[in-house]
């Protein structure tokens, strides 16, 4: 087995898609530290600027101090505190769910929720582009897994049609992560409606983002508890911290409280995590300046991006991806930026389709006009292989 491993890695490298560890040694806002480079990062999912905020890291350290580090057990057993429970209280409240339910991960919590909700004979539709996670939590349901075209409503109305007599429910990121877009919610939630089938939405990337008040896209797209009955989120991404969230009914958070194994057997994140998450959930609401500013910067970008003749996907979130086709031409792309101190991932298959790599560039409300416009000279100076999709 370890044979095996280990000529699936060396593919992985002669392929150009060995994946490398990088160690940032310090963080100041946008800007990070590594390897005696000061680079300014625009690969973070940091998207409200929240991860260094002073709130939050007063809120740890004052749990910490009364606290301790860790929680010590799972929920079920000691583990639970006073911090878990009021941010709970407060995910349920911004999102307009009956309750929350907290998990160490969002993989953790796409897991729970599918493993718990689908068993065997059952249907579970899903994006082509989803979260792996989501993907994951079916297969090891046991349930028939069937995957539709990127956001293609009527493809699938069109596997719901072979489903018989068999409970069904249809998955979908919020916001995708690989390539920004927002999933088709309205269409998608009359589409269950008609087919009785539960639908879900892991909304990692749209929370504190999208919707006036920051409750993410089913906020955005009017839809509530009763046409979205299954609400994942996570923690770590616009709200800087760390874990995630399931939010519904009574009835759905008192099921994953018995039954999701992802939930009963690990332990409970960090009190001081939860009280910092809490911090985050209440700037996230009140400085609306946040996602007015990171607003602009799309903006900002896609603007001058378009001026460049840049292939962007079509993308209003922080996600803004540069497709560029094979993934020797996104590495040079991203070293190339390196060397104009600027940190952009390189994105290539598996995590995308081959032909598909791209540079995933994420704003944040951290970034200045100056930022995005350093970011498009860059982008710009670009050698011919990289440029040439612009021509396209």
């Amino acid at each position: 087995m370890l044979h095996r491993l280990a000529t699936l890695t060396a593919e992985r490298e002669s392929g150009q898609l060995l994946r490398r560890l990088r160690t940032i040694d310090h963080a100041d806002g946008p800007w990070l530290e590594s390897g005696g480079r000061r680079l300014l990062s625009f690969c973070s999912n940091d998207y409200l600027g929240l991860a260094q905020h002073p709130q939050l890291i007063a809120a740890f350290k004052r749990t910490a101090d009364d606290e301790g580090v860790g929680s010590t057990s799972a929920h079920l057993i000691c583990g639970h505190r006073r911090e878990h429970a009021a941010l709970e209280e407060a995910l349920a409240a911004w999102t307009g769910r009956d309750r929350a339910l907290l998990f160490s991960t969002g993989y953790m919590a796409n897991l729970g929720v599918l493993q718990t909700l689908l068993a065997r004979g059952d249907l579970c539709l899903q994006d082509k582009l989803n979260h792996a996670c989501l993907l994951d939590g079916a297969q090891l349901s046991g349930a028939e897994l069937k995957r539709y075209p990127h956001a293609d409503v009527a493809a699938a109305a069109r596997q719901f049609s072979s489903r018989g007599g068999a409970a069904a429910l249809l998955a979908t990121d919020g916001v995708f992560s690989m390539d920004g877009d927002v999933a088709p919610l309205r269409e998608l939630a009359d589409l269950c409606a008609r087919e009785q089938a539960t639908l879900m939405v892991d909304d990692a990337h749209g929370l504190g983002v999208l919707g006036s008040d920051g409750a993410g896209s089913l906020s955005a797209a009017g839809l509530g508890q009763h046409e979205v009955p299954v609400l994942m989120a996570t923690l770590g991404k616009a709200l800087g911290c760390a874990g995630a969230f399931v939010a519904g009914s009574a009835s759905l958070i008192d099921g994953l409280t018995q039954l999701a194994r992802p939930y009963i057997y690990t332990t409970a994140m960090p009190p001081a995590v939860a009280a910092a998450a809490l911090a985050a959930v209440q700037l996230a609401q009140s400085e609306t300046w946040r996602r007015e500013k990171l607003a602009a910067s799309i903006a900002r970008f896609r603007r001058g991006a378009a001026e460049l003749g840049l292939p962007l996907l079509p993308s209003s979130s922080a996600i803004q991806p540069l497709l560029l086709g094979d993934a020797d031409t996104a590495v040079a792309a991203s070293r190339h930026l390196e060397q104009h101190c600027l940190l952009v991932g390189a994105i290539r298959p598996p995590t995308v389709p081959a032909g598909k790599a791209r540079l995933r560039i994420t704003l944040s409300a951290a970034h200045d006009d100056a930022h995005v416009d350093q970011l498009l000279a860059a982008l710009e100076t670009l050698p011919a292989p990289a440029a040439s999709p612009r021509r396209v």
